[in-house]
């Protein structure tokens, strides 16, 4: 099956990843902080602490979170809350938390930071992979049990947090990949290119050559996963993840043979173009 052919409306009919349209990128955003939400409430009523992986981006979902917990006084005093990922920089360590692309930094200025006191996570239980500890996430998990839920969103090339895909001398079984544990490894150029024009006007020497990232290990071993799909670039990656052969050479496609993922995806995804169209300009 030549997935780029398929229609929008032919989208996640028959796979196994359950396919949420939503009419815009905040929609996302919208029903991804309340699904959040609803698992800490329903957890909190079990006296149950809630940990989860987030990620630093998608940003907008932030703003949804920060908004629904002040207004509704919604406590994150029972929650553990590990982050992905972050930039490593040449010296093998944590770029600087004051740098614009640290993701550490970003989380205390769009979330920790606007988050009433009396609501927010304890210090304590925020958490990024360390260059320095790589085994941080297993500890949690077996202290905590397995994430209630892992959410973020996707590279150009599939990859989920930075669990980049193999290169294409490299030889590895999707076995293999999904062993793979906390660790630093370098940024792939598509990622840093994409990232680069997101960020920073495409100027790519800005983005850092490496990252440190949480594992398929841990991740795959979350109760749920939410993947985000927000805009038009992820076009053929939405395709590849919901229908496409399942293989490490798109990361989110070994997702199909988890108990419970779920695809987030605007319509700028859903009905973006993945099949090359002859344009004509200035035509008479």
């Amino acid at each position: 099956m030549d997935v780029m052919k398929l229609t929008p409306e032919e989208l996640g009919v028959g796979s196994p990843i359950k396919l949420e349209r939503c009419n815009s990128e905040y929609d996302i955003y919208w029903k991804t902080a309340l699904e959040m939400l609803d698992v800490i409430k329903e957890n909190d009523k079990k006296g149950k602490t809630t940990f989860m992986i987030i990620p630093y981006g998608p940003l907008g979902g932030y703003s949804v979170l920060v908004y629904l917990i002040n207004k509704y006084r919604i406590s994150l005093k029972n929650c553990v809350f590990m982050n992905m990922d972050e930039y490593i920089g040449e010296d093998g360590k944590y770029i600087p938390k004051d740098d614009p692309l640290s993701f550490r930094g970003g989380m205390e200025r769009i979330f920790y930071g606007l988050i009433d006191d009396e609501l927010n996570v304890l210090p304590e239980n925020r958490f990024f992979p360390d260059p320095e500890d790589p085994y941080v996430c297993l500890r949690l998990i077996e202290k905590y049990g397995v994430p209630d839920m892992t959410w973020g969103g996707i590279g150009i090339n599939g990859h989920f947090a930075f669990n980049e895909p193999p290169e294409p001398d490299e030889e590895c079984t999707n076995e293999e990949f999904l062993s793979r544990m906390t660790r630093v490894l370098p940024i792939t150029r598509e990622t840093r290119t994409i990232n680069a024009y997101m960020n920073c006007g495409a100027n790519l020497d800005a983005i850092p050559k490496n990252c440190i990232t949480v594992g398929m290990k841990e991740i795959f071993s979350s109760e749920r996963i939410r993947i985000l799909m927000p805009r038009d670039w992820l076009a053929a990656m939405l395709r590849k993840v919901l229908h496409g052969e399942v293989t490490c050479r798109v990361p989110c496609s070994l997702f199909q043979t988890h108990k419970d993922c779920t695809v987030y995806a605007s319509n700028d995804a859903i009905f973006g173009d993945v099949i090359p169209k002859i344009r004509v300009y200035n035509k008479k």
